[in-house]
């Protein structure tokens, strides 16, 4: 029996779509416990959605990423997106391509 990894995309059970979808490649922010909660649970196509909502919050704040205080609200910001109260998507939901 081997044990290297089935070709294909890694797959997760999406915490915002609630279904199996393909994973991220790498995970964000390594070494901190929130970005492998991330790599662990959250589709390619959830963190996609993630990136222009984090354009949105950065650009509405004006927040300057390079300040410490910026950054931890941010990260805030993005456990809130993926795993706070309602986080998940309504079942209907399609996503604007």
């Amino acid at each position: 029996m081997s044990s290297e990894q089935a070709p294909g995309p890694r797959m997760v059970f999406c915490v915002k779509f609630q279904r199996e979808m393909p994973g991220l490649e790498e995970v964000p922010f390594e070494g901190h416990p929130l970005g492998q909660r991330i790599y662990d649970n959250v589709s390619k196509e959830a963190w996609k959605i993630w990136v222009e909502r984090m354009k949105m919050i950065t650009n509405e704040y004006r927040l300057n990423l390079g300040a410490p205080e910026a950054q931890a609200f941010l990260l805030k910001q993005m456990e809130e997106f993926f795993f706070g109260a309602g986080a998940a998507f309504p079942p209907d939901y399609r996503p604007e391509h």
